[in-house]
């Protein structure tokens, strides 16, 4: 008999039957928690992504579901019956949605192309800018550097 064997053959000998609690738990060890990352702001300029072709078939779908069922106001029952719709469509007939798909990623992409160039002049001319006064805050620490030099020249001519 294997280990399952015997320890079955124990309960059956004292003819005590294990009584199964609502649920046993074991302390669990403390799992050393992950860094939370912080998120960074998102621009409310930049472009959004563009819809799959699954849920550009669900914009079209979820307009006709709602007129052949009024009563229907649950959006995962919405949801559900469209993943069902999709997945039965064929290749051929998903096409359609795929071109729309596509011809939205290349219109996102130049959007993105265009915001990203946008950004970067931006910030660019951010640089520029604080480099320019970084610059003369530099100079005014040097020009007040050298009047001392000077004064401690006048100084040594004293002497």
């Amino acid at each position: 008999m294997g280990k399952r064997g015997a320890a079955a053959a124990t309960n059956k000998q004292n003819g005590k039957k294990k009584a199964l609690s609502v649920k046993e738990t074991k302390p669990k060890a403390a799992k050393a928690k992950k860094p939370v990352k912080a998120k960074g702001k998102k621009d409310p300029n930049q472009p959004k992504k563009p819809a799959t072709a699954f849920f550009i078939f669900l914009e079209e779908f979820r307009q006709t579901y709602k007129k052949d069922h009024p009563d229907v106001k649950g959006v995962a029952a919405i949801g559900k019956a469209g993943g069902d719709m999709w997945k039965s469509l064929s290749d051929k007939e998903k096409e359609p949605y795929h071109a729309k798909a596509a011809k939205r990623k290349a219109d996102y992409d130049k959007d993105l192309e265009a915001y990203n160039k946008k950004k970067d002049n931006e910030e660019e001319e951010e640089e520029e800018e604080e480099d320019g006064s970084a610059g003369e805050s530099e100079v005014k620490s040097k020009s007040a550097g050298n009047d001392d030099d000077e004064e401690e020249d006048a100084d040594d001519d004293d002497d």
